[in-house]
């Protein structure tokens, strides 16, 4: 179980450092340029997520998220104890990565974003669309090919942060670190509720299908 939340937590802060310090150092070179900022972000964290999920999918399944931690918990694959222990692991190191990706680009360790055009109808659909597609490949993948997953799920990603409004948080723990960087990459403190909320909401519903759609029967 330690190796298992370990390896839970340190997953979840390179995920941040790669989601955070690409942002910043994206928007630096990018010269105002936001597509390019965008871009250097999806292409590295595309590329993190494929390393962690590779390095530690052995050892706690690579969920670094909350959301996916709740859908195997539905499913039956992951007992509660696990669950519990994993999901406040995901969201105190999530803010650790933001944390250790400041002091590496020297910016002030404490922040809060000031970013203010997550919200709506719209933005909430997407994060919707965003969280239930991520289920789809990482349970799709399961059922026809588990080796690949780490590249279904990298390639999902770096994809879905063009295709999606929000930039596919489709997380609740990187959504709340997220809160806690006023760079490229942060969210409105006071938007990240109904983000988690659509996202949690999206787990019970895409349970229920993904299930019937990839079940043996």
């Amino acid at each position: 179980m330690i190796r298992k939340i370990a390896a839970e937590g340190l997953g979840t802060a390179l995920l941040l450092i790669g989601v955070v310090g690409s942002g910043i150092m994206g928007e630096s070179l990018a010269d105002g340029n936001t597509a390019i900022a965008l871009l250097a972000n999806a292409i590295a964290t595309g590329c993190m997520l494929y390393v962690i999920i590779t390095v530690l999918g052995p050892i706690s399944g690579a969920h670094f998220n909350p959301a996916v931690t709740l859908a195997f918990y539905l499913r039956g694959d992951l007992d509660r104890a696990t669950a519990l222990a994993y999901v406040p692991t995901q969201i105190v190191c999530g803010i650790l990565g933001v944390w250790a990706t400041h002091l590496m680009f020297d910016l002030p360790i404490l922040q809060a974003s000031s970013t203010m055009h997550r919200t709506g109808i719209s933005q909430w659909w997407s994060e919707g669309i965003a969280t239930f597609c991520l289920l789809f490949v990482i349970f799709g993948g399961i059922k026809s090919r588990p080796e690949a997953v780490p590249a279904l799920v990298a390639m999902y990603i770096t994809g879905a942060y063009w295709f999606t409004s929000s930039t596919s948080f489709a997380n609740p723990a990187v959504t709340i670190a997220r809160g806690f960087s006023n760079t490229f990459a942060g969210i409105y403190p006071g938007h990240i509720a109904a983000f988690i909320v659509v996202q949690i909401i999206v787990v019970f519903v895409a349970q229920k299908i993904l299930v019937a759609l990839f079940s043996e029967d």
